[in-house]
C-alpha cells in the first residue's frame, strides 16, 4: 500500500488546518472582498488572524470573515499590487468619523479666521 502525504494537514488535535488565516472581508452585493489595510508606514497590507479569537478582538465581534490559507491570500491579493501580507496585527487606529461631527460645540460659536 502506497504512504499517504499529507503536507499541511492539520494534527488531530489542531482544531484548524496549519497555515488558515482568518482574513477580514467587505461584503457585497454577491460575494466578498478581502478588507486592504496600511503598514504604519502608508503601505497597502493584507491581514489574517490566527485565531477568531484575535480577530474579533482588534476589528470587533460584527467583522465578517472568510478562512484562507497564507498562499492563498497572498495569490489573491498580490494582483492588486498588495504584496505585504500582515498577520495578527496589535495596534489599530479607529476609524474616521465625518468632518462635522468632530468640531466641538465651543469650536462653532469662534470667530472664523480669514487669511488675506
Amino acid at each position: 500500500m502506497k504512504e499517504l502525504v499529507y503536507g499541511e494537514d492539520p494534527e488531530p488535535w489542531d482544531r484548524f488546518p496549519a497555515g488558515l488565516l482568518f482574513v477580514p472581508v467587505r461584503p457585497g452585493l454577491s460575494r466578498c472582498a478581502a478588507r486592504f489595510f496600511r503598514t504604519p508606514l502608508g503601505d497597502r497590507t493584507a491581514v489574517g488572524f490566527t485565531s477568531l479569537r484575535r480577530l474579533t478582538a482588534t476589528l470587533g465581534p460584527d467583522q465578517a470573515w472568510i478562512c484562507l490559507a497564507a498562499p492563498a491570500l497572498r495569490a489573491l491579493t498580490a494582483p492588486l499590487g498588495v504584496i505585504i501580507v500582515t498577520v495578527d496585527p496589535q495596534f489599530t487606529a479607529p476609524a474616521p468619523t465625518p468632518v462635522g461631527s468632530a468640531v466641538p460645540e465651543s469650536a462653532s460659536t469662534a470667530p472664523s479666521l480669514r487669511v488675506s
